[in-house]
């Protein structure tokens, strides 16, 4: 994790590491790698993700599936947790996902998410010293390049300290 984190804050610098995160990451969540959903910019609080209207996204009536879009507000909002939180610490499991659909998806879709570590602080790790798990829901709008609104996606993860897990065994 912390050479992800180093290439991270890499990237919120240079074109050339962008490059290379994204490339690791189309390797490493080879579930998006067909969609080709890429950061195209990141900082300390906001990352901006972009998924391109290409015919392996869309849907039978060539707009960019739903299913796309909710894993694009999915994947951003919990990309953003894991820059703040360690997976060595943080065991983060999305719990559902609400998805409100306004307007066909025809152009590449944006996705911006602001998340700081003081929100992180504030609403979460300061909240987990006192109970064992907590959910936090955060809100994520995308749009397309002609910045119609397309749709919101409400995210509700879970997350919890890994020494409160307690592993099922048979």
């Amino acid at each position: 994790m912390d050479k992800l984190n180093a290439l991270v804050n890499k990237a919120g610098k240079s074109r050339f590491y962008l490059w290379v995160l994204n490339f690791i990451l189309l390797r490493t969540v080879p579930f998006n790698n067909p969609h080709k959903i890429k950061i195209q910019s990141i900082d300390n609080d906001e990352v901006i993700m972009i998924a391109p209207n290409k015919r392996n996204n869309h849907n039978h009536i060539k707009g960019i599936h739903a299913c796309l879009l909710a894993t694009l507000c999915e994947y951003v909002s919990g990309f953003s947790l894991l820059l703040h939180l360690s997976p060595k610490e943080y065991r983060i499991i999305l719990k559902n996902i609400h998805m409100t659909y306004h307007y066909q998806a025809k152009n590449d879709v944006v996705v911006k998410f602001k998340l700081s570590a003081q929100q992180v602080n504030d609403s979460i790790l300061i909240p987990l010293k006192n109970q064992e798990a907590m959910f936090k829901e955060f809100t994520v709008e995308v749009l397309d390049t002609s910045n119609n609104h397309i749709c919101t996606g409400l995210i509700n993860w879970q997350i919890k300290a890994w020494k409160n897990v307690k592993m099922k065994i048979d």
